[in-house]
């Protein structure tokens, strides 16, 4: 009579397998992790964008009526041109650049934003595009 072959019970994962999931997982996240820091700050940045979009219109407005452009983001709220959210004003500070013609409008985070303090978002008048935080650079597209 034949012995009875010895079996060997396999179960769970050789060491080369693990390593091999560990490495594609390693992989999607190099790629996936830069994607959406990308997307959370241009979240972010929306906000400032809305709000200097609101600007530019309320500068255009003003000019319409005075004939030359207003001095700062408060003389156009003290005319009751502007109105900004407490929320975004306590997260961004805005500022015109230029005079008769205001040439950019700038927003730039303060510490209440929780991507921190010191993020600028530019506005060129002249060409209607947006820069900085939370956008796509040249090089991005």
């Amino acid at each position: 009579e034949m012995l009875p072959k010895f079996k060997r019970q396999d179960s769970g994962f050789t060491l080369i397998e693990v390593l091999v999931v560990v490495v594609i997982v390693a992989i999607l996240a190099a790629i996936s992790v830069p994607i959406y820091i990308q997307y959370v700050q241009g979240a972010r940045a929306s906000d400032a964008q809305a709000t200097v979009g609101a600007i530019y219109n309320s500068v255009k407005m003003y000019r319409q009526d005075y004939g030359e452009d207003p001095s700062s983001i408060e003389e156009l709220q003290e005319m009751e041109y502007l109105t900004i959210d407490e929320g975004t004003e306590r997260q961004w500070t805005f500022s015109l650049i230029g005079s008769n013609p205001v040439t950019q409008i700038e927003a730039i985070s303060t510490a209440e934003m929780k991507g921190g303090a010191g993020h600028v978002v530019l506005f060129d008048v002249q060409t209607g595009r947006f820069s900085g935080y939370g956008l796509p650079t040249d090089e991005d597209i």
